[in-house]
């Protein structure tokens, strides 16, 4: 059963995942702090601006946009991580079978540094979601008070 060409076709296609995902991730990872620059920037002064121009219809589509990039970063990169984490398990406990020490504290180093980043960038991106949302609430409850 476990010997099929099937199997053996998976097992080289998710092999190359890992090599994407990593890269990836590490693209999610440099997202994220632009992100967290973006989010300071339009705490401290963007937000007032927007608050004071009074176009509505255009700070609606800014905000969901960047609620959007923040929901995408909170839920895809822990999806990475965990694909990073699992695809070199396999091959690392294959070579626990044959002995070889060294492949699997690679996988397993590998595993948990996707793993790590996966979630950090998830952290980063539900945090900017939750604060952009009472954010961007707030600047359009004034908003329609002042123009409404």
């Amino acid at each position: 059963m476990l010997s099929s060409q099937s199997i053996g076709v998976m097992h080289h296609l998710v092999g190359f995942l890992l090599e994407p995902v990593i890269w990836a991730l590490m693209l999610f990872a440099a997202l994220s702090v632009i992100d967290i620059g973006i989010a300071l920037a339009e705490r401290f002064s963007g937000l007032k601006k927007w608050q004071q121009s009074g176009q509505t219809g255009a700070f609606e589509t800014l905000a969901f946009k960047r609620i959007e990039r923040s929901d995408f970063l909170a839920r895809i990169a822990p999806m990475l991580g965990l694909m990073g984490t699992l695809i070199p398990l396999g091959p690392g406990l294959s070579a626990l079978g044959n002995g070889e020490l060294s492949i699997l504290t690679t996988a397993m180093s590998v595993a948990f540094d996707t793993t790590v980043l996966g979630l950090f960038v998830g952290i980063i991106g539900f945090v900017l979601g939750r604060l952009r949302r009472r954010w961007y609430d707030e600047v359009l409850t004034s908003m329609e008070q002042a123009h409404g």
